[in-house]
């Protein structure tokens, strides 16, 4: 069945707070996590966001996370290690790190969607040994810049693999949000591309795509609602014609 449409936004008083979901964060007209079951995942999740990302509205993390059992989710600038940010220790040799360097897709091996590269950004040339090793990922979230930010002031990043996605499929985002690069996708994309590939779930990559696509459902319901809702502008009158 359909989803039924959010409500429309009150805009009686534009200073008023807008509720928010105290699970994912989202104003209530946007949240849809009431429909999100934590699954079962063997490669474990970590997701460390910038403290400036501000896309409330359309921002995937907290979603993503939500929807694993084996997630964590940090926001900050730095840590002292891996073991310091997950709080538990690991060995950095079993994660990787979603890459954000000049690696270009089209050098990649057609076939796959995630692809392991060595510190030249070049694919390794085992590709299934280097997958099969991984236990854990991290996403780094926020804008391009601030994703860059987080790569360079955690020095640590730089013992983990590096993994980069060859996406068969454009975001959903459409023209939602202008992407640097063709690859890039968004946070709950992503992770399911990794989760069916690396963990051998597709049924993960199911579910966070509907919720994707719930949450763009919502999104343009309300930006539907708020232009009803808008005054009209006024008519700009026409100068007088000369004689």
């Amino acid at each position: 069945m359909p989803e039924a449409s959010p409500a429309p936004v009150k805009s009686a008083d534009p200073a008023a707070p807008v509720e928010t979901c105290p699970r994912c964060q989202k104003t209530l007209p946007l949240c849809v996590c009431a429909e999100i079951e934590p699954l079962d995942n063997r490669i474990s999740l970590m997701v460390l966001q910038h403290p400036r990302e501000q896309d409330q509205d359309l921002g995937t993390a907290r979603l993503t996370v939500l929807h694993l059992k084996k997630a964590e989710f940090r926001v900050g600038l730095s840590w002292p290690s891996l073991t310091k940010a997950l709080g538990r220790p690991v060995d950095p040799n079993r994660w990787a790190v979603l890459y954000l360097g000049s690696a270009k897709p089209s050098d990649f091996p057609t076939e796959r969607e995630v692809v392991v590269l060595d510190q030249k950004g070049e694919p390794m040339p085992n590709q299934d040994r280097e997958l099969s090793e991984i236990n854990g990922v991290i996403v780094l979230d926020g804008s391009w810049s601030q994703a860059k930010t987080l790569w360079w002031r955690n020095a640590w990043l730089l013992k983990v693999k590096r993994i980069a996605l060859n996406p068969r499929r454009p975001s959903l985002y459409g023209k939602l949000r202008k992407e640097p690069r063709r690859e890039a996708l968004s946070t709950l994309e992503s992770v399911g591309v990794l989760m069916r590939e690396l963990d051998g779930k597709p049924e993960i990559e199911t579910a966070l795509i509907k919720t994707f696509a719930r949450l763009l459902h919502r999104y343009h319901a309300v930006k539907k609602a708020e232009k009803a809702a808008a005054p009209p502008r006024p008519r700009r009158r026409r100068p007088p014609a000369r004689a």
